[in-house]
């Protein structure tokens, strides 16, 4: 009997590890493409920016949404310098106003009094943004708290057509962005979106667009709203029997991801570089400072997620000047740390030689994608000038991985991949003395 067992525990083992080895999800084109883009912005933009809230109720006047210079090739021309390679504008937030005329909906930019009614701010940033070489994508509330259809059986439908809307008049769309907010219209009803519907809708009319949201289909929320992801994360993720919002998974495990997951849904990190998602006036002075978003680029990029980092317009329509310097300071200081690695990455001995002992407090490694994500846990041995080796232990490395620590002078790094699911394949690592200051320490020597 005892042997019977044993026999059936060690089946029952096989089975696990075979299906665990069969997981192997790769990611398509459109995914690998999203990872390169690594940093790009989100817009938080509309009447909230002139009333002061974060959430509107939906019964705004139109009247309210009045920039005095809005100049969207002033956002291109900013987030360009900042490094951003995209930006997401808010087309219609949970208060359900357009920033474009829409035909399904009397809540829009036709409304108001800007530029007579004929502004149309979707046609100005997506014009900006393939003028200035820059990804365009939209995020698209579902909820809409004036729409009077809300709550009804049309809704779908009316929102699946302002999605083909926006999509023919300001396409190539290259990210979609649904969140899980979901609460009541106009008229106290609640909605149960048909997001099967209006996911199989998109990869119809617009087959390369990459869908974000808690659970994907192409990217999953990274389950807090400050920008970092875990020093463990897996691009995989289960989503058999989660829904977004509510019924998402757990915030730890958006998070991390899973290391046997089914699909390939890798992270992304949202975070304002105000304290508010909206522009308010009292927040200029609370703008996040150069070494902040270098530390949450190293806490997001640098843990293999790409960073959305808000950058909400002012009541003129245009990114405010602290932003702007605080992002030209970002961007100077991915420049200085970042453009001149230390040393020659050696391919056949997976390590990184020095000419001379030199000091170095980071590490840049990446995995080759193609073949999806196979590192669990890897180590950095540090040899010495005196010959002697201390170790550095790092977890994931997906897209890419910035393992900082302690200033340590080395004549070599090699990097030992310690655990993987299947052969990995590194691209060719780099090694760095970044600002001491900025350092985000995964590991302490």
């Amino acid at each position: 009997m005892k042997y019977s067992v044993f026999v059936l525990l060690c089946l029952f083992s096989a089975v696990i590890t075979n299906a665990q080895q069969r997981h192997n999800p790769v990611p398509t084109k459109d995914q690998l493409a999203w990872h390169d883009q690594e940093f790009y912005w989100f817009i938080h933009f509309g009447p909230n920016t002139f009333t002061g809230k974060e959430w509107g109720h939906g019964d705004e006047k139109e009247a309210i949404f009045q920039p005095t210079a809005l100049d969207c090739d002033q956002w291109v021309r900013v987030a360009k310098q900042s490094g951003a390679t995209g930006i997401i504008l808010t087309a219609k937030h949970h208060d359900g106003f357009c920033l474009w005329p829409s035909k399904y909906s009397q809540h829009t930019v036709a409304q108001s009094p800007w530029r007579d009614g004929k502004g149309d701010v979707l046609k100005l940033l997506s014009d900006a943004c393939r003028r200035g070489g820059l990804k365009f994508g939209v995020y698209i509330s579902p909820w809409d708290r004036n729409h009077p259809a809300y709550g009804t059986p049309a809704y779908n439908d009316i929102y699946i057509n302002t999605m083909k809307e926006i999509f023919a008049a300001y396409g190539p769309i290259w990210e979609l962005w649904w969140d899980g907010a979901n609460g009541e219209g106009p008229n106290g009803k609640k909605m149960v979106y048909d997001f099967r519907l209006f996911e199989k809708t998109i990869r119809k009319i617009s087959p390369h667009t990459v869908i974000f949201s808690d659970i994907g289909p192409d990217i999953r929320w990274v389950g807090n709203e400050n920008g970092i992801a875990g020093t463990t994360n897996w691009n995989r993720l289960d989503t058999a029997g989660y829904t977004r919002g509510a019924g998402a998974p757990s915030q730890d495990t958006l998070n991390a991801g899973n290391r046997f997951g089914a699909n390939w849904i890798p992270a992304e990190c949202d975070v304002s570089i105000r304290p508010g998602w909206f522009y308010h006036a009292e927040e200029d002075t609370k703008v996040k400072s150069p070494a902040d978003l270098f530390r949450l680029y190293l806490k997001s990029v640098g843990r293999g997620a790409n960073f959305l980092l808000n950058v909400p317009p002012d009541t003129r329509g245009l990114i405010h000047e602290q932003d702007s310097i605080a992002l030209n300071g970002f961007r100077q200081l991915l420049t200085d740390n970042f453009s001149r690695p230390l040393g020659q990455y050696d391919a056949a001995t997976t390590s990184i030689k020095l000419t001379k002992p030199t000091a170095v407090n980071c590490v840049v490694l990446q995995e080759d994608l193609t073949r999806g994500q196979q590192v669990a846990t890897f180590e950095l041995q540090l040899e010495g000038a005196d010959g002697v080796t201390k170790t550095v232990n790092g977890t994931t490395i997906g897209h890419k991985r910035i393992l900082c620590f302690p200033d340590i002078t080395v004549k070599r790094i090699r990097i030992v991949v310690t655990a993987s699911d299947k052969k990995a394949v590194l691209k060719p690592a780099k090694a760095f003395r970044i600002d001491p200051t900025l350092l985000v320490l995964d590991e302490r020597l």
